[in-house]
């Protein structure tokens, strides 16, 4: 039974046999005058100080009142720093390598240093909320997201392990931050020729797999001629090469899913004419992790040095080059090394070749969600919402299917407004011989 206790005060044996409660000299006049007494699920005594009864006795009741609910929470466990529950939580997450070590660095240089010595109790919804702002105005709102889920990670595991009731940054004060949205802008057909045309002739397929199959750069610098598959006239995606901190590895396409992706018949000309050019080369590399089993892969492309082909040094040395003599970016400047400086967006890297490829298989018929599958999207929706701009135009279907609506309507109309006519007529002539009578 929960009940209030003083500890200011004593209770003293009278001379007469009766108790009388008087001061409790060594305690009088410090700290919280108050206990609120109740037992926990296993029937131990627990306590909190309080400075009046009331508030002693209306916590204790709670406390109990939660316990036969099923709902007490022990009020030490809160008591656990972040850096413990981040600890567990960075151990607990099955991902790819790369996942996790960018879970890793948003916790050592974002979360961990704001509140992983803070008890997970003390953590307000206020201050994530002014940290997020911070985070997003420092380095960016695609920081500030992934530093969130990193933070609300771990907050839930603290309420799955019952250390708080209720995870602050689900408060609904706290914005998670949204990334700017940007309309794609698509290169036109004869854009993206010019691009295939100033590259080096060994590195052409790349741009045109790009444009042709709408593969992410990784996934183009991956593939073997063991996934060209000429006869069902398909290619097959199931590897990509990634890179962790300064390895390079074989790894699985993103969203950890192998898709097959259709191959049109003059793609699979110019694919067959460059192995049979340039040929193919085995790279052996690990899998997944840099001490990952190592596995040799017949890559289509690589450097002249026998060294698979990688994103940044592609793209100086051969990308953005091609883009500039196709006057899609200025010519470039030099630094004062003599080395070559372009200037260019994140618009207009070989992933802009996969918004290509969507807005040509969207305008021939192609349905959001087969693109989805082609283009490895882990949701349609997500299609959607980033190519709904080309979709082509209904306007002219809904004229259409209106007007074989009304077509019928108009036929019925015309038809009564007939009846009508000839009824009036009739009425007319009865008339006339009614008026010579």
């Amino acid at each position: 039974m929960a009940f209030a206790k003083d500890q200011w005060t004593k209770s003293v044996k009278q001379a007469d046999g009766s108790v009388k409660r008087e001061r409790n000299e060594k305690r009088w006049g410090r700290g919280k005058r108050w206990l609120g007494v109740w037992s926990d699920p296993h029937g131990s005594e627990r306590s909190k100080a309080f400075d009046t009864k009331v508030q002693a006795l209306r916590h204790a009741t709670s406390m109990e009142t939660d316990r036969d609910r099923g709902d007490y929470l022990d009020p030490n466990a809160g008591k656990v720093r972040l850096d413990d529950v981040g600890e567990r939580w960075l151990g607990s997450r099955t991902v790819d390598p790369s996942s996790e070590m960018q879970y890793e660095s948003k916790w050592r240089l974002h979360v961990q240093p704001t509140f992983g010595r803070r008890m997970v109790k003390s953590i307000l919804p206020s201050e994530i909320a002014v940290w997020l702002t911070d985070l997003g105005t420092t380095y960016g709102a695609s920081t500030a997201r992934g530093a969130f889920l990193v933070l609300n990670g771990c907050l839930e595991l603290a309420v799955a392990d019952e250390l708080i009731k209720r995870n602050p940054a689900k408060s609904r004060i706290v914005k998670r931050p949204a990334l700017p949205k940007s309309r794609v802008e698509v290169w036109s057909d004869e854009t993206v020729d010019r691009i295939i045309a100033a590259h080096p002739q060994e590195y052409q397929l790349v741009p045109i797999t790009g444009s042709a199959a709408g593969l992410r750069q990784g996934e183009i610098f991956g593939l073997s001629s063991d996934d060209l598959d000429f006869g069902e006239k398909v290619i097959r995606v199931r590897r990509q090469i990634k890179r962790l901190r300064r390895q390079y590895v074989y790894a699985r396409p993103k969203n950890d899913t192998e898709r097959v992706v259709p191959m049109s018949p003059l793609y699979a000309r110019l694919a067959q004419e460059h192995i049979e050019r340039f040929g193919t080369t085995t790279v052996p590399l690990p899998w997944e992790r840099p001490d990952g089993e190592i596995q040799e892969v017949e890559l289509l492309f690589i450097w002249r040095d026998g060294r698979p082909l990688r994103p940044r040094a592609f793209d100086e040395a051969v990308w953005k080059p091609a883009l500039s003599a196709s006057s899609v970016i200025p010519p470039p400047t030099r630094d004062s090394q003599g080395r070559r400086l372009y200037k260019t967006d994140g618009k207009k890297g070989l992933h802009a070749l996969r918004h290509y490829y969507a807005s040509v298989t969207l305008a021939d018929g192609v349905n959001v969600k087969e693109l989805s599958e082609y283009l490895g999207h882990h949701d349609p929706g997500f299609t959607l919402e980033q190519y709904t701009h080309l979709l082509p135009s209904s306007h002219e279907r809904a004229r259409q299917a209106v007007d074989r609506r009304l077509a019928r309507l108009a036929t019925r109309l015309t038809e009564q407004r007939r009846s009508s006519d000839r009824l009036a007529t009739d009425q007319a002539d009865l008339d006339n011989g009614l008026d010579l009578l």
